[in-house]
């Protein structure tokens, strides 16, 4: 079940574009691992830069690679500048909650989030991916869905996604 705010945010998704999935990439940590190297150089090696997503799960997914930098709210604002200067203008910008920033490592596109750490988003992410590393069953089920919403509309693919963590951010709390 979605909520209210979830609907509006999936409204507001293409119905005609179509989602294309593609199979894990083997590369992916290494070009991961060249993306945080470039991060920590510019914010420093205490950063903490996080490989999360399909290709850190080892599963079929959008053909990229997600990079996030969780920060506390109070420091959020002071790394968006510096990582405009190596990514470019955010490709979206929630206050205080997520900036995106997109680039390419060896012809691999990257979305790459700061985030704040103490925001509900970043929470589940961290609680949905957990669920799935210690449930192999749920990995597999969540592989399935990804494959399956190959030629999707965007809308309806994350219609599908959000509900399927939903449910699974739901047995996490009952577990």
């Amino acid at each position: 079940m979605l909520t209210a705010e979830q609907e509006k945010w999936i409204a507001h998704l293409s119905d005609e574009n179509k989602i294309s999935i593609v199979p894990f990439d083997p590369t992916a940590e290494e070009k991961f691992q060249r993306v945080k190297q470039r991060v920590q150089d510019a914010l420093g090696t205490q950063t903490p830069v996080e490989h999360r997503g399909a290709t850190s799960l080892g599963i079929s997914g959008q053909n990229e690679i997600d990079v996030y930098i969780p920060t506390p709210e109070v420091k959020f604002d002071s790394l968006v500048d510096p990582l405009k200067a190596l990514f470019g203008e955010p490709r979206s910008l929630y206050p205080l909650e997520r900036a995106r920033f997109v680039t390419e490592e060896l012809g691999k596109h990257v979305d790459v989030f700061l985030i704040n750490e103490e925001h509900d988003g970043w929470k589940n992410g961290v609680k949905f991916e957990a669920y799935l590393k210690s449930h192999p069953e749920a990995l597999e089920e969540y592989r399935l869905l990804k494959e399956n919403g190959n030629g999707l509309s965007v809308r309806e693919y994350y219609r599908r996604k959000t509900d399927f963590i939903n449910g699974i951010l739901a047995k996490a709390d009952n577990s």
